[in-house]
């Protein structure tokens, strides 16, 4: 039975005695220890119980990229009794404000370079507490004034921004420090969990949805994300990185992928983290991995996709790389054959949704088939259905259904929201078309509302990208519906080419070597970039309407 009775805060607190000497995470060079992570969480937990009135179950955002700072804000909020709300910082000020106003939440912890966004709106919503951070505040000193100063005055990092009332990181942590002195036993006390109200179990709001609407926030309990933790655990058992070994981290941490596997999991089993602050600039990536023989590794499509090409990247030492864990998006067959050749490591394709904190099932070294998802995790029970709701027999294509310890309790203040998508019996609508073959491997088909119509046929942008990039002269392809007038729609495909002599000719002669009629593209439209996600994912909803989503 998998242990959905401890709060997070505890799972980590006990990882953080347990492995105190042991490094923690890793960023721009500096290191922060189980030991002080311990120390500085209590230290921010201090300060959020003596010198402000917030109260367990209340609201704080947490507004950063992949700093020391993520970890020991989180765990000091969650040893607090407050909910954390995961917020992205490149979130435009009116997506901010919507975040900050829906959560209720009324403190923000925020990046000083991102920090003019909120500042726009920050009187539009409940916050009262605003507490800056820096780039390298948990640095060593000298380390710590030269990288600041460079980001602010040299490379002009910070734009300017005012708050009416706000206090520094380092200052909240000093104020902490200072309260614990006076009453050392203040943090002994634990946040009592509610049996009987789930709401009152809430660890954090993470919110999703955003791509189709109004975001919305998934209710994920301490049981949710603790449950999800020990079904990891089980499901990948001996081939996940130990205690002391490293793991590479470069999705933001504040997205539920890289939250569970770089904080709750890689956490609880003593591993030391490589955060990445922007995976996207490779160089200084390979540099900060470098030094180091990576046992692990957590990414998504285009991220395996980009490293595997780079040349930097490809010469370094793989022979410790146990685990690379790919989740967000559907892993290309180009991309697993590619990493695979350089590192000597599957890549270990697994599914989740924000909803289910998110891990629903996964391969592993003991059970894979290329191209599925794996099996569920434990205690995980999936279904497909038809479109009345209908169970369907093994080996047909419908919607996924899962229910599990994992599954969110709703979404925050959205009854309406969350009666679309789960029913009386806990099972969870995923919107995802998949296949549940008879020896239990699931296969996922494409997102329902991607689903293109031609001629009547169901046409899955996946499948004719999975094999458009099989081309050894493109890179990456997107595939969407462009309407016909009343005869459905038609395929348009966007191409980024890794040769400029790659024509429209040899695509549509690739496609009809592999792809029945009528899904070969009708339309075809070169470009330097697809537009994608925070996470790397693949935005088809900007390409079908660029004008919006801009």
């Amino acid at each position: 039975m998998l242990n959905t009775g401890e709060r997070l805060d505890q799972v980590i607190l006990k990882a953080c005695r347990q492995y105190r000497d042991k490094i923690a995470y890793t960023c721009m060079d500096a290191h922060l220890s189980y030991r002080q992570l311990e120390g500085y969480s209590a230290h921010f937990c201090a300060y959020l119980q003596q010198h402000t009135d917030l109260r367990p179950g209340e609201r704080i955002a947490i507004q950063l990229p992949n700093l020391l700072q993520y970890p020991v804000v989180l765990l000091g909020a969650l040893r607090a009794g407050l909910v954390v709300v995961n917020t992205n910082p490149v979130y435009s000020p009116r997506e901010l404000e919507h975040q900050l106003a829906d959560s209720g939440a009324r403190a923000l912890v925020v990046l000083a370079n991102t920090a003019a966004s909120a500042a726009q709106i920050l009187s539009r919503t409940p916050v009262k507490y605003v507490i800056v951070t820096e780039l390298a505040d948990l640095h060593p000193p000298l380390k710590r004034l030269l990288i600041n100063f460079v980001a602010r005055y040299v490379k002009k990092l910070v734009p300017a921004f005012r708050f009416s009332e706000s206090i520094s990181f380092r200052k909240s942590l000093a104020l902490g420090r200072s309260a614990l002195k006076k009453h050392p036993d203040m943090l002994e006390q634990p946040v009592a969990l509610s049996a009987s109200d789930p709401v009152a179990e809430l660890a954090v709001l993470q919110y999703t949805g955003g791509t189709t609407g109004v975001a919305k926030g998934a209710m994920l309990t301490h049981a949710n994300l603790v449950a999800n933790l020990y079904q990891v655990k089980s499901h990948l058992a001996e081939e996940c990185p130990g205690p002391g070994e490293v793991m590479v981290a470069p999705l933001p941490l504040y997205h539920i992928y890289a939250f569970t596997m770089n904080i709750a999991y890689t956490l609880h089993q003593g591993i030391h983290n490589i955060l990445i602050p922007d995976p996207r600039d490779i160089p200084a990536f390979v540099k900060a991995i470098k030094p180091y023989r990576i046992a692990g590794f957590v990414g998504l499509n285009t991220l395996y996709n980009a490293l595997s090409m780079n040349s930097e990247f490809s010469r370094l030492d793989f022979s410790a790389l146990k685990i690379s864990s790919s989740g967000g998006m559907a892993l290309s067959t180009k991309t697993y054959r590619r990493w695979l050749d350089l590192t000597g490591c599957r890549i270990i394709e697994g599914y989740g949704l924000t909803e289910t904190s998110p891990l629903v099932a996964c391969n592993s070294e003991a059970a894979f088939q290329e191209g599925s998802i794996g099996r569920p995790v434990p205690q995980t029970q999936v279904k497909v259905v038809d479109e009345a709701g209908h169970e369907l027999p093994a080996g047909e294509a419908g919607e996924l259904c899962v229910k599990g310890p994992q599954v969110m309790a709703g979404y925050w203040q959205n009854h309406q929201e969350t009666e679309k998508v789960l029913d009386a019996d806990g099972w969870l609508r995923t919107g995802d078309v998949a296949v549940i073959q008879p020896d239990g491997f699931i296969r996922i088909v494409d997102r329902i509302k991607d689903v293109i119509i031609v001629a009547g046929f169901n046409v899955f942008p996946n499948e004719i990208e999975d094999h458009v990039c099989r081309h050894p002269d493109v890179r990456e392809a997107a595939a969407i519906g462009v309407q016909r007038g009343e005869n459905g729609q038609k395929v348009k495909l966007f191409v980024v080419a890794a040769s400029p002599g790659l024509s429209k000719a040899a695509i549509l002669e690739h496609c009809r070597q592999g792809l029945a009629p009528y899904k070969i593209p009708r339309l075809i439209e070169f470009c330097d970039t697809l537009p994608k996600s925070n996470v790397g994912k693949v935005l088809r909803r900007a390409l079908r309407d660029p004008e919006k989503h801009g």
